[in-house]
């Protein structure tokens, strides 16, 4: 079973964005770190059982950056946590789903990731993860 694990919001400017979550939700980031193989720096805020993840681009061909010259700052992507990542993408191929990467990759947070195509998921970029903790 899946749940909602975090939303992931583009942002042109991390720190003016952290300190506008952290108004907004009452305390400070609890994590931030670069994702090299994203070209990503991120933040992370706890929310109930859920978690923000802000995006800022390290670079101008980085994927937040094609995003946010497209789309403007806000909602990238929604990201689900799985117990095992790739029995989760079999089982999405053969339901048709299409995914932009297949084998997981290494994402913020300590997480495995792979990523559903928008265009087979009414337009919602939507993101599997897993822990590499519990990744066998």
């Amino acid at each position: 079973m899946m749940k909602i694990e975090h939303i992931g919001i583009a942002v042109n400017d991390l720190d003016a964005s952290n300190q506008v979550f952290e108004k907004l939700l009452g305390r400070a980031a609890y994590k931030q770190e670069i994702v090299e193989g994203e070209k990503v720096k991120v933040s992370f805020f706890q929310s109930g059982d859920l978690k923000v993840e802000l995006l800022q681009a390290t670079d101008e061909e980085s994927p937040i950056a094609r995003f946010l010259r497209q789309q403007k700052e806000g909602i990238h992507h929604l990201a689900f946590a799985v117990e095992n990542i790739r029995e989760e993408v079999k089982r999405l191929k053969a339901e048709g789903f299409t995914f932009l990467n297949e084998a997981a990759k290494d994402g913020a947070d300590n997480k495995l990731i792979v990523f559903l195509h928008p265009k087979s998921t009414n337009g919602v970029l939507v993101e599997l993860c897993q822990d590499k903790n519990a990744y066998g």
